[in-house]
């Protein structure tokens, strides 16, 4: 793990989740993630059992120039499209966060790589059914602001296990403030209140991710 968004994010899971095998969906706060809340995605497992986008960020959806909200998680891959659907039910079924480097490539040819992080979510009934996530790329070529990509290939991934006392190797390319230190933000309770339902349940707009 070498960006500071993936680092942050799974440090700001693996603080909320406590002694538990996976925090629950309710103790996300956005507000606490609103430094990277565009590049943030939750997935879940829909009623034809596909693992879909529940909520994408719009900076991910801007990478692939379409409202990801709702669509399946296999759609943005090519060859890997089967691997990856297993890594995510698997995240899900065993409450084992994942990590994976991947390579986005664009219709003209354009290559950038990227950071993905897959961390379980447990519901309220105990069971790991969502999975909070981020997309980051290792650095932010200027093509990427213009030229949608049109497909993810999986380069490898592996298990995250806890490291305490680690000393992740940073990269500059996404950087993220720490949660914990960062000033509160200027918005009151009940924007607050919206957003988090919104996190929780999909049912608001004006934000910055996207839902179905």
């Amino acid at each position: 793990m070498r960006l500071k968004m993936t680092i942050g994010l799974f440090e700001y899971w693996d603080r909320i989740r406590g002694q538990d095998r996976a925090p629950l969906r309710s103790q996300v706060e956005p507000t606490d993630l609103r430094q990277i809340l565009s590049s943030v995605f939750l997935l879940e497992t829909s009623d034809a059992g596909r693992v879909v986008f529940r909520l994408a960020g719009t900076r991910i959806c801007d990478f692939f120039n379409r409202d990801l909200g709702g669509a399946a998680l296999t759609e943005l891959w090519a060859h890997s499209h089967d691997d990856i659907e297993t890594i995510a039910a698997g995240v899900m079924e065993h409450a084992a966060p994942a990590l994976l480097s991947v390579t986005g490539c664009s219709s003209a040819g354009h290559r950038a790589c990227f950071e993905m992080i897959l961390l379980p979510l447990r519901s309220d009934n105990g069971r790991c059914d969502k999975i909070l996530g981020a997309l980051a790329p290792d650095a932010s070529p200027s093509w990427l602001e213009v030229v949608p990509l049109q497909v993810l290939t999986l380069d490898h991934s592996h298990l995250l296990r806890e490291r305490p006392g680690a000393d992740w190797e940073l990269s500059d390319a996404e950087p993220m403030e720490d949660a914990s230190c960062a000033r509160p933000p200027s918005i009151g309770d009940t924007i607050r209140r919206v957003v988090s339902d919104l996190f929780n349940e999909g049912g608001a707009s004006g934000l910055p991710f996207r839902h179905n």
